[in-house]
């Protein structure tokens, strides 16, 4: 399949989502040919406001390989993907995005991304919740036991910078 037919295929999931009562939004992960597995948003179904279609589709790649790392993958969205999503992403170590509808769509029906990544966009701490930092010396030691049960660099799921 190429990217096109795959693109086609995460409409094709938003549109059945919409059909049972759900939101616009489809998604798949793929590699190397391969569909390693399909999202569509459940916000409504799960009660969880980050139950995006891609954030589910990583979800149900991770359950079903049973890894939490997809370098080399991409993600096929019907519709822009927030910023929670693409930090999603960036954090599973997805290669490329290929998404449908932009902005430009979701505006007119209410699902603009724009605002979020504006937000975003902050300083830490900027970004209109109240955050404060209260270091307790406790937390170290969880890091530490951390790094003696998994040794040093075994953190490198987490910042691929």
């Amino acid at each position: 399949m190429a990217d096109l037919d795959y693109l086609k295929a995460s409409i094709a999931l938003a549109r059945d989502n919409v059909s049972k009562g759900g939101q616009p939004f489809g998604a798949m992960l793929v590699k190397d040919g391969e569909v390693l597995a399909e999202g569509v948003n459940q916000t409504y179904v799960e009660h969880d406001p980050t139950a995006h279609a891609e954030i589910q589709a990583l979800r149900n790649a991770a359950r079903a390989h049973r890894q939490s790392l997809f370098p080399g993958s991409t993600m096929y969205a019907s519709g822009k993907p927030c910023a929670m999503c693409m930090a999603a992403m960036i954090q599973a170590g997805v290669s490329r995005l290929i998404y449908c509808a932009g902005d430009e769509v979701g505006e007119r029906y209410g699902w603009s991304t724009e605002y979020l990544y504006q937000r975003m966009q902050q300083p830490f701490g900027e970004q209109g919740i109240t955050t404060e930092q209260l270091p307790l010396e406790e937390k170290t030691a969880v890091f530490d036991l951390w790094q003696e049960l998994h040794g040093q660099g075994s953190n490198r799921h987490i910042r691929q910078d």
